[in-house]
């Protein structure tokens, strides 16, 4: 069989479409680079869960698994980049065109006027879902005060980033484990800190129109691993690498965030959602290739 000139063009422009598309069947390459050896957590259901990689400003910013029902994602996986902790409050909140359309361009887009939900509400969320609640505010993941740049900064507002956290939570227990967790990376990680955010929900919601909209989480966790960290720090911090997690009850009570390893965390993963036993945050447990506890072996 013969195909034309003209053919071979639109398979060609249709298989980059396909490589390039935001919402994605599988990792692209350039996506992997924000998991730890291009491998995303195992263990989770899969479906209906979307990949989404986070495009803004012509280039990938992070990773988010996302829940199309719940309309919030099941975590964030980002790379940390050394920061003073600045906030980056002047962004307009953005929505992800591809978890609707197909068609839809790539990058994250500014949420239009309110009459134009109705195009993309059925599978994320939009503003109105936060606005009558005096409880839970929008708590990013990748919180723009563990990236530097600005544009990292910005791509944190997204709607495909954040979930209800009660306020007292938010800006409390959570809000201080993220200022020790980049000051920890700041002062200590020597090479690429990769760090995996995510929830646990119970079956709770916010509604609106007489509709679940958002999944409550129950649980925010989060963990990071850098291998190449400061083997002279003192042991208080030298402790807790290569790899370190923590889990806080969004609650206004009884919300400590208690730090504690990754196998802890997964552990007790197990046992408050769904994941099957052979959940795991991180490729190999977050040792070093050719280390002697690496499942890696030179050939």
């Amino acid at each position: 069989m013969t195909v034309s000139r003209t053919g071979r063009i639109l398979v060609c422009l249709l298989v980059f479409v396909m490589a390039v598309a935001e919402v994605q069947e599988n990792i692209s390459p350039e996506c992997k680079q924000f998991l730890y050896m291009g491998t995303p957590p195992k263990g989770l259901e899969e479906k209906p869960l979307k990949k989404i990689c986070q495009f803004y400003a012509g280039r990938p910013r992070f990773f988010t698994l996302y829940d199309i029902y719940s309309h919030i994602p099941v975590y964030s996986a980002y790379t940390f980049k050394r920061s003073d902790g600045s906030k980056k409050v002047d962004v307009p909140w953005m929505y992800e065109p591809q978890l609707s359309t197909v068609s839809g361009p790539r990058e994250m887009q500014q949420l239009p006027s309110e009459d134009l939900h109705k195009s993309f509400e059925d599978a994320q969320a939009v503003l109105e879902d936060y606005s009558n609640s005096v409880i839970f505010e929008r708590g990013q993941l990748n919180p723009d005060e563990h990236q530097a740049l600005p544009d990292d900064k910005a791509a944190t507002y997204t709607l495909t980033n954040v979930v209800p956290q009660v306020r007292e939570f938010n800006i409390g227990p959570w809000k201080k484990h993220e200022h020790t967790i980049r000051r920890r990376l700041n002062n200590y990680c020597r090479g690429t800190a990769y760090v995996v955010t995510g929830v646990t929900t119970s079956g709770h919601t916010i509604r609106r129109h007489n509709m679940d909209r958002l999944g409550i989480p129950t649980y925010l966790w989060s963990a990071y691993c850098c291998v190449d960290f400061d083997h002279n720090a003192p042991y208080s911090e030298r402790s807790k690498f290569p790899a370190f997690a923590a889990h806080g009850l969004n609650d206004r009570e009884n919300n400590k965030v208690q730090e504690m390893t990754v196998q802890q965390l997964e552990d007790f993963l197990k046992k408050v959602t769904y994941v099957d036993s052979s959940f795991q945050v991180f490729y190999d447990n977050c040792v070093p290739p050719g280390s002697p506890n690496s499942a890696l072996h030179p050939s």
